[in-house]
């Protein structure tokens, strides 16, 4: 058995409520040999979940060919699933039992017997370095530990093929970098067949085939190298001009003809120009000057996807009232602020100021208080020592006044999906207390800023992924905010929703608006004029992204990038703390 799975020209449709037929996979064809790892890449909505499900046998292509460990899936689903291991997006952990329980629970329901356990479990303590918490519930693991017993659970019956949907959305890079690990050790040193669907396109670098997919289709596939050729010789660096930062350039260039792709660097811009454009690349009619670097995978990728994806008409937000141009106003003040619940601290002393205008990162692995302080920022939760001002307003004592004054762009889409567009955005501008002429102006606003009119009617639940976050902002921003919050906002979007997510908040940022930012994609960390990283509860570094960079080493005769940064001083503390304890 060389091809544990072949796939032809399956199609896969499903009727909305609406009655409207979606198209979920349009002739999907591609192999999965024995013992390599392949990469399903996409964004939302690309069909990578459907695809997997279906080589699970857990539904029935329409057409096509689909055959799963040399047995055709259609006929055999069950035969399929007992020989296979499936860790969908949201495994099913019981989080008021232990580690040890649901280990246990899963190899009571795929028949493992207790001979197997003792020859299995050790490894899978060992692999995935859980040994030490086999007691603890699993509702208290933060979320890259969750995903790793998620994980031992899967592969408690030692399966023949292994899918993996999206396990590393929501985790940190360090806890990704772990799970990574074990994904590769497993098809390396045991030769099990891995199919995994990622949209962290760095990830798709380490496997042995990748297959990009958009809308149901498949744009390419191969080997990651291939891929990334296809940016071959378009790949430069732009060095920002007097007077402008990486990231206001990055929105200008974003918007150029002939830019595929561009992102800030290490205080530069990185463009990629779509292969065969003669023009020139310009900003404010003047010639910029590109230096050329090596393409990467995420280059290719982009090259491919700016092909069959359309640019937003424009990425800028243009508020109506006049902001304050960005100064030295302090507009978010945190000094030793305390949040315990019970016996556990989960801030610990936490201070930091944020100015008017600047967009700050909280960054930090899962686990680390960036949500309990983001809670305590937005008002939702009080702080149980120390001293939180936001927007001029003490948090102790103003807290609803202070929420007037702000915006918030949640990590999952926060809106009511069975109320249309225009329902939603009437909704919310009622909440922030928008009533008459006023209302039905910055309604009108919202709609034609982030381009919503055409879907208007559409339930909100029913929009692609891109114009879910569209729509969130829009709502975020109709009573015109002081002070935006954006809790992991860009989680699962696609990387062209992305950039044009970041020309919107470098809009914004530019007005005057302060920005608070979570995220656990580091290359969004270079937008950031600030970052502040937790673990633990406690500040372990704080600075602009050049001087967080600055503590990581070069590597392969590379600068290290903000992953690296992130990984490296985190590792430090938990080495020193360690060490403390012994």
């Amino acid at each position: 058995m060389n091809t544990p799975v072949a796939a032809r020209s399956i199609h896969k449709s499903f009727r909305r409520d609406t009655g409207e037929i979606v198209k979920a996979l349009e002739g999907v064809s591609f192999e999965a040999r024995q013992g390599t790892l392949t990469a399903l890449v996409g964004p939302d909505g690309a069909g990578k979940t459907t695809l997997l499900r279906l080589i699970a046998g857990l539904m029935v292509a329409d057409s096509g060919e689909l055959s799963v460990l040399d047995l055709n899936v259609a006929a055999e689903p069950q035969v399929i699933q007992n020989r296979i291991g499936y860790m969908p997006q949201k495994f099913g952990l019981y989080e008021d039992l232990s580690v040890q329980q649901n280990l246990d629970l899963y190899a009571d329901l795929h028949g493992i017997s207790q001979s197997q356990r003792k020859e299995i479990y050790p490894r899978l303590m060992e692999m995935t370095d859980l040994g030490r918490f086999t007691q603890r519930l699993a509702g208290k693991l933060s979320g890259g530990m969750k995903q790793k017993l998620g994980l031992a659970c899967t592969l408690v019956r030692s399966p023949e093929l292994l899918l993996l949907d999206e396990p590393t959305v929501g985790v940190d890079p360090l806890s990704r970098r772990e799970l990574w690990d074990i994904v590769t050790k497993l098809v390396h040193e045991d030769q099990l067949t891995v199919v995994v669907s990622t949209s962290y396109l760095d990830e798709a670098e380490l496997c042995d085939h990748a297959v990009v997919m958009h809308l149901g289709k498949v744009l390419a596939q191969g080997k990651p190298e291939e891929i990334t050729d296809r940016a071959k010789d378009s790949v430069y660096i732009v060095t920002p001009g007097d007077g402008m930062n990486a990231r206001s350039l990055q929105a200008r260039l974003f918007r150029q003809e002939g830019v595929a792709d561009a992102v800030p660097e290490a205080g530069k811009v990185r463009i990629v120009k779509q292969p065969g454009y003669q023009g020139e690349i310009r900003i404010d009619e003047e010639p910029v000057k590109l230096e050329p670097v090596k393409a990467r995978f995420e280059d290719g990728f982009m090259v491919l996807f700016s092909a069959v994806a359309t640019k937003s008409h424009s990425s800028d937000v243009a508020l109506e009232r006049p902001k304050t141009a960005r100064g030295d106003e302090i507009s978010v003040e945190v000094h030793d602020l305390v949040r315990t619940f019970g016996d556990f601290t989960a801030v610990n002393h936490v201070s930091f100021q944020v100015k008017r205008g600047e967009i700050y990162g909280l960054l930090g692995p899962n686990g680390a208080g960036k949500s309990t302080t983001f809670r305590m920022l937005c008002g939702l939760m009080p702080a149980s020592h120390g001293t939180l001002r936001v927007a001029g307003a003490d948090l102790r004592t103003s807290r609803a006044e202070a929420r007037q004054k702000l915006g918030y762009v949640a990590q999952k889409f926060s809106l009511y999906g069975d109320l249309s567009v225009d329902e939603n955005l009437d909704f919310f501008a009622s909440a922030y207390g928008l009533r008459g002429a006023k209302k039905r102006e910055r309604v009108a606003w919202s709609k034609n800023q982030f381009e919503l009119g055409d879907l208007a009617t559409l339930p909100s639940g029913q929009l692609p992924g891109g114009f879910k976050q569209r729509l969130a902002m829009a709502a975020a921003l109709l009573h015109e905010p002081d002070i935006l919050f954006l809790d992991e906002a860009t989680s699962g979007a696609d990387p062209l929703a992305r950039r044009e997510f970041w020309g919107r908040i470098t809009a914004l940022s530019e007005q005057g608006v302060t920005v608070i930012v979570t995220t656990h994609f580091m290359e969004e960390a270079e937008y950031c004029d600030r970052i502040i990283i937790l673990d633990a509860g406690r500040n372990l570094a704080e600075g602009t992204p050049a001087e967080i960079r600055a503590h990581a080493k070069p590597k392969n005769g590379e600068e290290p990038n903000m992953e690296d940064a992130f990984i490296a001083i985190v590792e430090e503390s938990r080495r020193e703390t360690r060490e403390k304890a012994a």
